[in-house]
């Protein structure tokens, strides 16, 4: 792996689902819809906590989006069924544009606009995408603790999610860690959507999902599970990485 990503390595983290905040000109399409917005259908709890975490550990710009994925969802490409929720599907073509541009266009363009850049300069950028996980999903339990998403035909983005997976399992045994769940690497996604943009040899994009039960716990036990995951991901990375900067 170290031969392959020889090329200066940049770091950038995200959370596309970091907050459950509503605009104050957008709260009356959820009248009815406000339980929502503390579920784990309106933000992914501890999400935001795993991100700094990781941005600080690894010397990282960090892009945080703490607006409601129920206004709209950032993790969603144009055009997906999801990208809007039942709060604001049926609002007016110019609400749903002005919320797309207002808030879903200028986070998507920052992040891709720092990755281009980066990638302008020869650097190798390793992204990293903050997500969690409901425990229980429409009556099924998820099995497991921690999820690396990746793009398995990807050879940068296979080898480092295997190599974290394996210090994750050494660190702590018993550990649940199971690579692209529970949901789908190629799944629809930002990484996926970057994936189209650049090149396996510029862009490795690893969404980390982290089930929400140990947020929901709290505590020591959710804090030695953060670090954990940060030093399972110093064990597994090439010894020439560096940060991505924000020039």
């Amino acid at each position: 792996m170290e031969k392959r990503l020889a090329a200066t390595i940049r770091f950038l983290i995200s959370c596309e689902h970091g907050g459950n905040r509503i605009p104050q000109r957008y709260r009356p399409l959820f009248r009815g819809f406000v339980s929502l917005l503390h579920s784990h259908r309106g933000y992914d709890k501890g999400a935001m906590s795993m991100a700094r975490e990781l941005a600080r550990e690894l010397s990282a710009p960090l892009f945080s989006a703490t607006t409601s994925r129920l206004l709209i969802d950032f993790n969603r490409s144009i055009g997906h069924p999801h990208l809007y929720s039942d709060a604001t599907r049926h609002a007016s073509a110019a609400v749903r544009r002005e919320i797309l541009e207002r808030y879903y266009l200028p986070y998507r363009n920052k992040v891709e606009a720092a990755i281009a850049e980066e990638v302008k300069q020869g650097s190798q950028v390793f992204h990293i995408s903050s997500h969690s996980f409901a425990p229980v999903l429409d009556g099924q339990v998820r099995t497991a603790d921690i999820g690396l998403l990746c793009d398995p035909s990807r050879p940068p983005e296979r080898e480092l999610c295997m190599r974290w997976q394996a210090s994750l399992k050494a660190l702590v045994p018993d550990l649940a860690v199971r690579r692209n769940y529970p949901y789908t690497g190629k799944s629809d996604g930002f990484a996926a959507y970057l994936r189209r943009r650049f090149p396996a040899s510029a862009y490795v994009g690893i969404e980390l999902e982290i089930n929400q039960k140990h947020a929901i716990k709290g505590g020591q036990p959710w804090r030695t599970l953060r670090s954990s995951v940060l030093e399972a991901l110093h064990r597994s990375l090439p010894l020439t990485s560096t940060n991505c900067s924000n020039n």
